[in-house]
């Protein structure tokens, strides 16, 4: 199921995945809080099938499983998009990171490889084929979580956003990476940073220091849009999931964070645009 190409621009967030334990249970929670379908695709070479989340037509997120040895912590991972994975693994290992799986051909997702950045937030590198992108993903509008969103379906992946010990210091390394235009968003004095590609934001760096975000490490988090914030952290209970921060008011939407029954984290949003 695929739509029409179209070229993301190198570190754009382009795609999210996950990889997880029960597949038939994960894919269940997802479909009932977010109305996903889903389709088999092949996964990479030595890997099993993968299941993408399929939303009115596009695919949006794609769900693997783990082989049963590899007791790993699980988490939604955030892909940036290149249009060389291999020179963009070498910058990546140049600028103080560290790529741990390929670069590698992974059928129809192109060439990818998974890494961590300094801090150890673990985020992928997408190469579609060819050059060019599905025009399916993470939709990245405004410069918030969601903003700017308001036609974009509930269960969409729309925003990106890494937590960190330092938004600056992590800045340094992205920039170095793939070019983006970093600039802080935040008049309070928060430590919260902008990437922009093209004048456009992309994506936002949050700095925690000492704050609780910091027990779970350096992380990307997913943001995903939903009708009703309340009501989606409620579900989330429902069907076997857990409310680590509940709804609060932002600038970009009314935000919980959330995790799955096997423990991914993520966050649900209802855009201040919709």
């Amino acid at each position: 199921m695929t739509e029409a190409a179209i070229r993301h621009t190198p570190g754009t967030p382009c795609w999210v995945s996950l990889m997880v334990h029960g597949l038939g249970a994960t894919r269940d929670f997802y479909g009932a809080l977010f109305g996903w379908k889903f389709v088999r695709v092949p996964g990479p070479e030595g890997m099993g099938a993968h299941l993408r989340g399929v939303l009115d037509g596009a695919e949006v997120a794609d769900i693997g499983q783990l082989a049963p040895e590899r007791r790993l912590p699980l988490a939604w991972t955030t892909y940036l998009a290149t249009d060389d994975a291999d020179a963009t693994a070498e910058s990546i290992r140049c600028c103080g990171g560290t790529v741990g799986v390929g670069p590698l051909d992974a059928g129809v997702d192109g060439r990818v490889a998974l890494a961590s950045d300094p801090a150890g937030a673990v985020f992928g590198i997408r190469q579609a084929q060819s050059g060019t992108g599905t025009g399916t993903g993470t939709v990245s509008a405004g410069a918030g979580a969601g903003a700017g969103a308001g036609a974009v379906p509930h269960g969409t992946p729309v925003w990106n956003e890494l937590l960190t010990h330092e938004a600056a210091w992590a800045g340094t390394f992205y920039r170095s990476v793939f070019g983006y235009d970093v600039a802080p968003t935040d008049p309070a004095g928060a430590d919260k940073l902008t990437l922009r590609l093209d004048g456009r934001a992309v994506a936002t760096l949050r700095g925690v220091g000492e704050g609780p975000g910091r027990s779970r490490g350096s992380h990307w988090m997913t943001y995903f849009e939903v009708d009703d914030t309340d009501a989606a952290a409620l579900r989330v209970a429902e069907l076997g999931g857990h409310l680590i921060d509940p709804p609060w008011e932002t600038a970009a939407g009314r935000v919980a964070t959330v995790a799955d029954p096997e423990g991914a984290v993520f966050s649900v949003v209802r855009s201040a645009a919709r």
